[in-house]
């Protein structure tokens, strides 16, 4: 029998839907590619970390005598699992080796050997399958960049006068930014780094355009002319395009050296854009000069007029001054001569050590600027300057467009993946200066790899990435769709982005690029509307970081509904009519309408079939998860469908989740995406169930038994009661029975807001659309006390808290149930380790954790001393430390733990030493054991075949071609695990189940070695804790919480209220067949919030749950009115809900029909019991002697300057004196009206507020000399 998983009915109409990826792809893919672990060392591609140790290996020492060499990376197991790390506190990563070979080139040190080591650099945190970081213990996501792609972007902005002022600006990969922008005199400049300005034809200049003839060449501006005297008599009236120099050398003596020093002078005769007449002829000759340049005669002059104005401005003549100009803007000093300068501008611009275009931007600016330089030159190129200056003028002359800032294929995504990178690439940059500087200290001696390397600078740079990080984030883990919606977010936010007070408007808004890419509805309120987006459901992120999504291809009218769906970036979908997903047409994909709306850019024109390029894939294509799970989302006004995607992420998981009878068709891969399910692995029978473990036994073929080292039978640990990040639990509950036949990927347990392997966030409710006696007012909500008696908004919230055991300078502390002055039924259900046991009710002011802490000596007082002569001297060293509930914690005791480090004396040491040495031993077995199963299965396979000969990672053979496998043969092989994937044999197939066999035999090697250096590590340093403390004690409470007064609840369509009355269930409306309503909202809150989603969704759900049937209507392809009013008389209930409802109270009927039916509603994480607060006495604020604010601090309320007035205004004046005084910050009459109160005496005199002393320093910080006059 396989488990009864319910069908949904869908009204989708849209035929030929695509599965959709997986929703975890962007992070889980990114750290795949990042990481390559899969990919072996020879065929791994040039990108993530290998690319990283590429770019800053091989290192040499200053004078190139000695080379490291980087060979290849590994990872070894990690130490702990994921649990135990969480369990612990500690950071779940893999430690990360290099192969590093160093050898040397000096003919010198010949007798220095090469050497290839494997050195350690450090643990690097590892992401767990289901896409998130263990770090310290909390799960943290990594959230994707929205940056500006590296590239050319052309922009405009204007003057203060009003004049149009252009620009471009070439933004690398890594290196300086350099802009090329025009000011109101038409001249351009190019600003290196934002700050210095020079000419653009200065910059020609100093990359090799050295004289104006070049710069005028570049734009075809001019043309030379012999100097003769006939000639150029030719030419009197025509403009000179470039300056006539004289240009002579001059030698002098350097008194410093009294070397003779030539030094190059030049004079300008004549000016450019001089006319020429008579007298200038004269002075052309007598200069010398080979040739003139005169202005072109044609109509291109104009165009070119800013060329003219800039080499005007242009204060250099040679390369030579151009570069030396250049270094003085730079650097702010005389160039030492100029080499120096003119390696600065190369260094800047045209080293692939400083500047980096990245293969984005060379693909970008080659697109831009039509250009076809190869993909790998990712450095500037002279042609890349020239080409921008000439689109830029082109811009100038409205020739051409500037650029669209806010377009997708200006934006590119930054995933897990890259900005690992980037951090790896500062870490080995670090570790590159560190290990130069080893090498040249350590010039004569013999050293190695591992002498060189200092494995902390890596680790810190990616500790400090993960814990301080901006975009390194504190996992939202209320339930699994807030899970997966924060590892599918993209921030604009974070290192190399926008920040919230710059971001303006056009940013934050909704571009037509977003289109299947970017969802428009979710997006958080507040200041970060629209920097933070979510990814489309469909939507993929490119090699390139670019976002695409899926069309079909349409050739003459019709559709290609056979092909996979062609995905699209941005920049490609440019010019492309694309048609709806729900556009008419038969099954072969012809569009049968004779016109349909399409989308042209930014555009909706309605055409002919026969033009259309692409339709799209689904109807809901353009939304993200969350926006897809909202029903009838196409009724919903999009601010509050913002709302409603929101507040699903904060429902609460409950404790008999229901899923929705009206859904999209989403909820069941939301569910199996999350990677919180079981899943079957395949066919088998499930051997045993109970609420811990479920064992299923897999049919398995011959050959799947041959190279699998596993048993058939399979057992799952079931998560109970698992405390999340924020508070609320995982736990989950099996669905399949002993002797049920599975399926591969079938659902096998529910829980943690899933029901039957579908997303399950709230509950199925009988809804009535009325006003109840006032008390929903307002968007308050009215419930049924048998929804609070039946437990069906219950949760269960779990909280854990901890206690160190450090050691003190008077000694150590001690974890006890003994503890000085607390009475025998305060300690009664503590172990002898001081910890509250398994079961146990906690009460407020409970102990939870008993601890005693060494206490100084000081004079005991008399009643001390009668105590200690009466009970021996035990209470008076040691003062109590436990930890004790909170005020406000009602709960029963889950589970305790107790992490210890081991303590060493020199028994212990013995004992170890036997235990490390019996554990080696039985691990040897398993080894050997395992070895023995390998071979005696891998002779099977390759029993009477002939070798092909058979290499190992370092290219020796290991197995000679040619000979006849035998066991003897397979036994000499030393090492199984690094053998390569070769050929064993002749026939393909056998070669796989070895290569299958050999693969699941390193698995298994893997876990053995993890588990050996797990258990050793236990016994030589016991738990993993931070130094100073010795032992950490940890107890998790469960809170059971109703559903209350004050607690928020919410439906789909961003309808949100507080519970406002819990009713009797006999006293609230009831239908005419006597059945009371649950929930009773405001009809007020519908027609102005424009939600009417809602109302679709409850007289769907009534027929459904009349019907026993669930329902998928997918977001704008759901069911139309005329499909639901058919429901509804099938069901035989009335049309839209409308029905007259009965008063409880007094039975009459009420005078107007209202709407019922069936709503799914959410309890939301705001409940009133984290939010009621108290204050009597507490902390106060060390400068103003305020007390604080705020629940987290016990603190109290903030009595403002408005709440002053409206006493004022009654004229309260002992009210308002003692507020702002003794309740406050009066140090001295608080103490005394504290003591007035516990003696019961009259209330003294209020004393001076500390703000008034504060005030008095202020100004005495201004340097007045105020006194106080008594």
């Amino acid at each position: 029998m396989i488990t009864n998983q319910t069908e949904r009915l869908n009204f989708a109409s849209t035929k030929n839907i695509p599965q959709y990826p997986d929703f975890l792809d962007v992070q889980v893919k990114s750290f795949q590619d990042f990481f390559q672990l899969e990919t072996k060392s020879d065929e791994r591609g040039n990108e993530g970390l290998y690319n990283t140790f590429m770019e800053n290996f091989p290192i040499t020492d200053t004078r190139n005598n000695f080379v490291l060499e980087f060979l290849d990376y590994f990872v070894d197991p990690p130490r702990y699992t994921i649990q135990e790390c969480i369990e612990r506190g500690l950071t779940h990563s893999v430690p990360l080796k290099a192969r590093l070979k160093l050898y040397c080139t000096d003919p010198e040190h010949e007798d220095f050997e090469t050497i290839v080591q494997d050195v350690y650099l450090g643990t690097i945190p590892y992401m767990t399958p289901s896409g998130t970081f263990v770090i310290n213990g909390a799960e943290r996501v990594v959230v994707s960049q929205l940056h500006r792609s590296p590239g050319v972007f052309f922009g405009q902005s204007f003057h203060a006068n009003g004049t149009k002022l252009y620009s471009a600006r070439v933004i690398p990969f890594k290196g300086s930014w350099i802009e090329f922008s025009t000011d109101i005199n038409s001249v351009m400049y190019a600003y290196i780094d934002r700050k210095k300005k020079l000419p653009v034809t200065t910059l020609f200049r100093a990359i090799g355009f050295e004289r104006d003839k070049d710069i005028l060449e570049i734009f075809d501006l001019a043309e030379e002319i012999k100097v003769s005297k006939t000639g150029l008599k030719k030419y009197i009236g025509r403009k000179l395009a470039a300056r006539v120099l004289n240009t002579w050398h001059e030698d002098f003596v350097d008194e410093d050296t009294g070397e003779v020093v030539s030094i190059e002078r030049n004079e300008i005769i004549l000016d450019r854009d001089t006319i020429i007449d008579k007298d200038n002829v004269e002075e052309i000759i007598e200069s010398n000069v080979k040739s003139i340049l005169l202005h072109k005669e044609d109509a291109n002059q104009a165009d070119y007029a800013i060329i003219h104005n800039t080499l005007q401005k242009d204060p250099t003549n040679s390369e030579k001054e151009a570069v030396e100009h250049i270094y003085r803007q730079l650097r702010n000093a005389e160039p030492p001569d100029e080499e120096t300068a003119r390696g600065i501008i190369d260094k800047l611009f045209f080293s692939d050590q400083r500047y980096n275009l990245g293969e984005v931007g060379r693909y970008r600016m080659n697109k831009k600027l039509s250009l076809d330089i190869p993909m790998d030159k990712q450095v500037l190129t002279k042609e890349d300057i020239i080409t921008i200056v000439k689109y830029l003028i082109e811009l100038i002359n409205a020739k051409a467009d500037i650029d669209d800032i806010d377009h997708l294929s200006n934006r590119r995504v930054r995933t897990v993946g890259e900005q690992l990178s980037q951090q790896f690439g500062v870490g080995l940059a670090r570790m590159a200066r560190t290990i130069r500087e080893r090498m040249n200290v350590r010039d004569n001696e013999v050293f190695t790899p591992i002498d060189l390397i200092n494995a902390k600078t890596l680790s810190s740079v990616i500790n400090s990435f993960f814990g301080t990080n901006q975009l390194s984030q504190f996992m939202d883990q209320t339930n699994p769709l807030a899970e997966i919606t924060h590892k599918r977010r993209l921030s604009a936010l974070g290192p190399g982005g926008l920040s919230r007070e710059r971001a303006g408007f056009e940013v934050r808004d909704v571009h037509y690029t977003h289109y299947g890419r970017l969802c428009p509805i979710e997006t958080p309120e507040g200041p970060n509307i629209g920097l933070i987006s979510s990814l489309g459901v469909y939507a993929k992120v490119n090699g390139m970081g670019f976002i695409e999504t899926p069309y079909r291809k349409v050739t003459e009218g019709v559709v290609d509904l056979v092909s996979e769906p062609t995905y699209l970036s941005a920049e490609e979908e440019e010019g492309k009519m694309i048609a709806q997903a729900n556009i008419e047409m038969d099954d072969s994909g012809k569009i049968t309408a004779s016109n349909v709306i399409a989308r042209e850019e930014g555009d909706f024109p309605v055409v002919e079939p026969t033009v259309v390029h692409y339709t799209d894939v689904a109807p809901n294509q353009i939304a993200s998860i969350s926006a897809s799970l909202i029903p009838f989302l196409e009724h919903d006004d999009a601010n509050r469908a913002l709302m409603g995607s929101n507040m699903m992420r904060q429902a609460v998981p409950l404790i008999r989740p229901e899923a929705p009878i009206v859904g999209t068709g989403l909820e069941r891969q939301v569910a199996s995406d999350s990677r919180v399910l079981i899943n079957a692995e395949g066919h088998g029978t499930v051997e045993y169930v109970d609420a811990n473990i479920i064992t299923i036994k897999y049919d398995r073929s011959e050959e799947e038994r041959m190279v699998s080292f596993d048993a058939d039978e399979k057992t799952y640990n079931l998560i109970k009661f698992r405390k999340t990040n924020q508070g609320t639990s995982i736990n989950l509950k099996p669905i399949v029975r002993k002797g049920d036949r599975v399926v591969p990927g079938q659902v096998l347990s529910e829980g943690y807001a899933t029901q039957n392997g579908e997303l399950a966030l709230g509950r199925n409710l009988k809804v009535a659309f009325m006003p109840w006696k006032g008390y929903n007012f307002e968007d308050a909500i009215v419930i049924s006390e048998k929804v609070v008696r039946d437990d069906i908004f219950t949760s269960i919230h779990v909280d854990d808290y901890s206690l160190e055991v450090r050691d003190t300078k008077l000694g150590n502390e001690e974890l006890t149930n003994d503890i000085p002055n607390v009475s025998e039924e305060a300690t009664k259900d503590l172990d002898e380790n001081g910890m509250i046991r398994i079961g146990a009710e906690v009460k407020p002011g409970d102990i939870l954790i008993g601890k005693i802490t060494p206490k100084g000596e000081s004079d005991p007082t008399p009643e001390e001393k009668l105590l200690r002569a009466i009970f021996g001297d035990k209470a008076g060293d040691v003062k109590d430390a436990s930890l004790k509930a909170s005020p406000s914690l009602h709960g029963v005791v889950l589970d305790k733990k107790l992490f210890a480090r081991a303590v060493k004396d020199k028994r212990k040491r013995t004992q170890d030493k036997d235990a490390l040495g019996a554990l080696e031993m039985e691990f040897e077995v398993k080894f050997t054991e395992l070895k023995d199963r390998l071979i005696e299965k891998l002779f099977l396979i390759v029993n009477g075949k002939t070798s092909q000969g058979v290499m190992n990672d370092l290219g020796e053979e290991v197995l000679p071609k040619g000979k006849k496998y035998t066991q003897k043969m397979l036994y000499a092989v030393e090492d199984f695990a690094h053998l390569s994937k070769g050929q064993w044999v002749a026939d393909d197939a056998t070669n796989k189940l070895v290569n299958d066999l050999i693969h699941n035999y390193k698995i298994k090697l893997n876990d053995l070695q993890g588990a050996l250096r797990r258990e050793k590590f236990t016994i030589t340093v016991g738990d993993e804790l931070p130094s100073g403390i010795l032992k950490l004690a940890k107890v998790y409470i469960a809170k059971k919480r109703k559903l209350k007064v004050g607690d928020k609840m919410a439906g789909r369509h961003g309808n949100k209220g507080i519970v406002a009355r819990i009713v009797r269930h006999e006293d609230m409306p009831f239908l005419e067949d006597g059945t009371p309503v649950d929930i009773v909202l405001n009809p007020l809150g519908v027609p102005s919030r424009m939600n009417i989603g809602q109302i679709y969704e409850t007289v769907l759900g009534w027929a459904g749950q009349k019907l026993g049937r669930k329902y998928a209507t997918p977001i704008f392809d759901g069911a139309s009115l005329d499909q639901i009013n058919a429901l509804t008389d099938e069901a035989g209930i009335p049309r839209f809900g409308h029905t007259y409802l009965y008063d409880g109270g007094t039975g009459e009927r009420f005078h107007q029909p209202a709407t019922v039916g069936v709503i799914y509603m959410l309890k939301l994480g705001h409940m009133v019991d984290d939010k009621m607060h108290a204050r009597s006495i507490g902390p106060y604020s060390l400068i103003t002697q305020q007390p604080l604010g705020g629940k987290a601090q016990f603190g109290g309320q903030r009595f403002g300057e408005m709440e002053v007035w409206a006493l004022e205004a009654y004229g309260a004046s002992s009210t308002l004196r003692e507020i702002l005084t003794v309740k406050s910050d009066d140090v001295i009459g608080r103490a005394k009206t504290y003591e007035a109160i516990v003696k019961g005496e009259t209330m003294p005199e209020p004393g001076l507020p500390e703000s008034f002393n504060v005030l008095m320093h202020e100004l005495k910080g201004l340097g007045l000399d105020i006194r106080l006059e008594e």
